[in-house]
């Protein structure tokens, strides 16, 4: 009993340490000397718990996609208008990436390497319900509240323009001299920008 308690509080001091890492260096910039000298164990003990950095990165993946996607799912399903739900998504969106600049990088990876796989570490192997979100589109152009657009094409606007700032990021920091703050101002700054900008594209 005392053995597990001990390996159970390594285990966690292990993944907050290489939760800290990977957030301020991203996978390829940590280092399990690093994680290890983070959680106060030597190189050896944290091999012992994981036996790879790909693998601890996984789990830190997996821990935040259990939290993150049943609030994109809660999403989808809400009652909100189509212009609240819009607005919801994407602030979210831009919170969760804000607080894990490293997720669009690892998801768009497993998404071309292991599809299935990400699937299922996501959403459970369930399908996340865009679909309602699809219907709902559908319903607002035949209302004639908005413009007649592709749904999925909607969606993909609402991701990209979510999403790819965080990988231009190190273009932005070299090319254009962005600081961190002067980063996270313009992300905050985002969060109202992209749906207002979405919202008057389709709007009638």
């Amino acid at each position: 009993m005392v053995k597990k308690q001990i390996d159970a509080t390594a285990e966690q001091r292990i993944l907050a340490a290489a939760k800290k890492i990977f957030l301020s260096r991203g996978l390829d910039g940590a280092r399990m000397q690093d994680i290890a000298d983070e959680a106060g164990i030597n190189k050896a003990m944290l091999h012992y718990y994981f036996r790879s950095k790909d693998k601890l990165f996984e789990m830190i993946f997996e821990d935040i996609a259990r939290h993150f996607m049943p609030r994109i799912v809660e999403i989808f399903e809400s009652d909100q208008s189509l212009f609240q739900k819009i607005e919801t998504f994407c602030g979210a969106y831009i919170d969760q990436v804000r607080q894990t600049p490293y997720l669009p990088v690892f998801v768009l990876s497993e998404a071309t390497k292991r599809p299935s796989a990400l699937m299922k570490k996501m959403f459970d192997n369930k399908k996340p319900p865009v679909h309602l979100f699809f219907q709902q589109v559908q319903k607002e152009i035949e209302k004639g509240i908005i413009k007649p657009i592709n749904p999925v094409q909607l969606f993909l606007n609402m991701l990209s323009m979510c999403v790819f700032p965080f990988m231009a990021k190190p273009m932005l920091e070299h090319a254009a001299g962005i600081t961190k703050k002067q980063f996270d101002a313009l992300m905050e700054e985002r969060k109202k920008m992209v749906p207002a900008f979405i919202i008057a594209s389709i709007k009638k």
